[in-house]
C-alpha cells in the first residue's frame, strides 16, 4: 500500500498522534457518516444524541492523553488541522455548559460528556489496542447507528473493515495509481535504487507526484517544515509547568538561554551538537504535551526527534538548504513507510520502539542521505538507530507524554546523529539488515506484555510517585 510523505508527517495537535488526533479525526468520520453513510435509516428518525467509549489503552490513559477532549472537539466539527490549540479549552467548557455539539452542516445534537462518552476500561475490542465506538440516537434514545473505529498510531484512523483488510493484505493502493517505485521493504528499494541510479529521495519523490504535482508537493514539504520549525521557536520560548497534574516543568527554554550564553562567550563544550540536538527535540515534545500545534514524525510521541535532527543539519551544515530540506523529508517518509507497513509506528501495538525507535531510523535516513549517503549507507543508518530502541517499552507516567517521553526523543535525536555518522563513515555494509530489525521489532512487540504499550499499568508508569 503506498503511504504519501504526507500520511507519514501529518500538522495536528497533541499531545497524542493515537489517542488525540485519531479520536478526533474519527468522531468527524462518525459525523460525516450519520449524514452520507450507507446504513438503514428507520422512516422518519432523525438523529437528536451521539455519544461514544473509548477502550484499551484509549481507556486508560484516555485523559491524560486529551481523549475525553479530542472526541469533544471531534464532535463539534473539528479535526487536527482545522481545530485552533488557544480555543481548545472554552469549546471544552461550551459543551460541558451546554451539554449539546453543534458541527458545521448538521443539527444540534445532545451530547452531554459526563454521561454519553465512556471510558471503558472493561471491554476491548479485539481489532487493535486503541478502539473506540460512536453511537447515533434518536429523540427516545433509540440506537439508529454505532460506528466502531481504531487509531493505529500516528494520526491513522481505520474502521473496522478496513482493519480487516489490512490484516489479509488486500487493501488497494492509494488512489489506484501505481507507483514507479513500489518497494515494501529495504531489500526491494535498495534494489530498486540500483536499477535505477536513484536515490532514495528521488525514489520516494517520483512516487509521490503519480498523485500530485511537483510544485504542490514541494510546498507541502515546505509546510509541514515550517509547521516543525515554528513548533521548535515556540517551544524554545515558552516555560511554566505543562498540563496534566504531573507539575513538570518546561526546561527547554532555560537551557537554551544557558547554551546561547555559552555560545556568545565561546566557551568550549565538547557535547554542543548533542546539547542542541536535545533541546530542540525537547522544545517539540513539551510543545506536544501542552497541546500545541506539532506534526507527526511519525507520531506525536516521538513528534520531536527528527525536528530536532533536521534542525541540527541546518545549524551546523553550511551545505543545507531548501533541497536538502526536502530530500531529508522524503528519504524519511520512504523508510517510515517500510516501518509501518511491515511493523508499527505505535506505542499502543508495540511499545516505545515504533514511536521514538521509528523516528530515530527516519531521521538518521534523513540525515545520512543528505550529507551525500549512498542508499545503502542511507539503508545502514536506519538500521542503526532502529537496532539500538528495541524492546523499548511505552510507559508513560499519570499517562501523560512527559515522562519519560520528552527526554527520550532528545535520546533518539542524539542515536540518530550518531547512526548517521557511523553509517557514512562505511561503505553500506553490515551485518543486520534494516528489514531484519524492523521485522525484530514486530516480534519484540507482539511479546511485550500489554503492561507496556501506553496502558501506563506498568514500568516507569508504576514506579514513580506522582507529585
Amino acid at each position: 500500500m503506498f503511504l504519501s510523505v504526507f500520511d507519514l508527517f501529518k500538522i495536528g495537535i497533541g499531545p497524542s498522534s493515537s489517542h488525540t488526533m485519531g479520536p478526533m479525526t474519527a468522531a468527524a468520520r462518525f459525523l460525516d457518516e450519520i449524514l452520507t453513510g450507507d446504513w438503514p435509516r428507520p422512516a422518519g428518525a432523525k438523529v437528536d444524541r451521539v455519544g461514544a467509549s473509548l477502550h484499551g489503552s484509549l481507556a486508560y490513559t484516555g485523559v491524560g492523553h486529551g481523549t475525553d477532549r479530542a472526541v469533544m472537539l471531534g464532535l463539534y466539527g473539528l479535526t487536527p488541522v482545522t481545530v485552533d490549540p488557544d480555543q481548545t479549552d472554552g469549546i471544552v467548557e461550551q459543551i460541558s455548559r451546554d451539554k449539546r455539539v453543534s458541527p458545521e452542516g448538521h443539527p444540534s445534537y445532545r451530547f452531554d460528556p459526563g454521561i454519553d462518552l465512556v471510558l471503558d476500561k472493561k471491554t476491548p475490542l479485539l481489532g487493535h489496542a486503541n478502539g473506540m465506538a460512536f453511537y447515533a440516537y434518536d429523540a427516545s434514545d433509540r440506537l439508529l447507528l454505532k460506528r466502531i473505529y481504531y487509531s493505529i498510531g500516528g494520526g491513522f484512523v481505520v474502521s473496522e473493515e478496513e482493519l480487516q483488510r489490512m490484516k489479509a493484505k488486500t487493501a488497494a493502493p492509494a488512489a489506484g495509481k501505481r507507483v514507479p517505485y513500489p518497494f515494501a521493504n529495504a531489500v526491494e528499494m535498495l534494489a530498486m535504487a540500483s536499477r535505477s541510479g536513484l536515490s532514495i529521495a528521488e525514489m520516494k519523490r517520483a512516487n509521490e507526484e503519480i498523485h500530485m504535482q511537483r510544485a504542490v508537493l514541494d510546498a507541502g514539504l515546505d509546510a509541514v517544515w515550517d509547521a516543525m520549525s515554528r513548533c521548535i521557536d515556540r517551544g524554545l520560548s515558552q516555560d511554566g509547568i505543562m498540563p496534566g497534574g504531573l507539575k513538570v516543568r518546561r526546561r527547554a527554554r532555560q537551557l537554551h538561554d544557558k547554551l546561547q550564553e555559552q555560545w556568545s562567550q565561546n566557551r568550549p563544550n565538547p557535547l554542543l551538537a548533542n546539547d542542541w540536538l536535545s533541546i530542540y527535540a525537547m522544545a517539540v515534545n513539551e510543545e506536544n504535551a501542552a497541546g500545541g500545534r506539532v506534526v507527526t514524525a511519525p507520531t506525536n510521541g516521538a513528534a520531536g526527534t527528527l525536528p530536532a535532527v533536521l534542525r541540527y543539519w541546518l545549524h551546523f551544515h553550511v551545505e543545507a538548504d531548501k533541497d536538502s530540506i526536502r530530500d531529508f523529508l522524503l528519504t524519511a517518509a520512504a523508510v517510515g513507510g517500510i516501518i509501518k507497513t511491515n511493523a508499527s509506528i505505535s506505542g499502543a501495538e508495540v511499545g516505545c520502539q515504533g514511536e521514538v525507535g521509528s523516528a530515530s531510523a527516519m531521521a538518521a535516513a534523513g540525515l545520512c542521505a543528505v550529507m551525500g549517503g549512498t542508499p545503502e549507507q542511507v539503508e545502514n543508518a536506519a538500521e542503526i538507530a532502529l537496532e539500538h530502541h528495541l524492546g523499548m517499552t511505552c510507559d508513560p507516567v499519570g499517562g501523560l507524554v512527559q515522562v519519560p517521553c520528552i527526554e527520550r526523543n532528545a535520546l533518539g535525536a542524539v542515536k540518530a546523529v550518531t547512526a548517521a555518522s557511523l553509517a557514512i563513515k562505511g561503505d553500506g555494509k553490515h551485518f543486520v539488515p534494516l528489514d531484519a530489525a524492523i521485522e525484530t521489532m514486530r516480534q519484540t512487540g507482539m511479546d511485550m506484555s500489554e503492561k507496556y504499550k501506553e496502558t501506563s499499568l506498568g514500568g516507569l508508569a508504576v514506579n514513580v510517585v506522582e507529585c
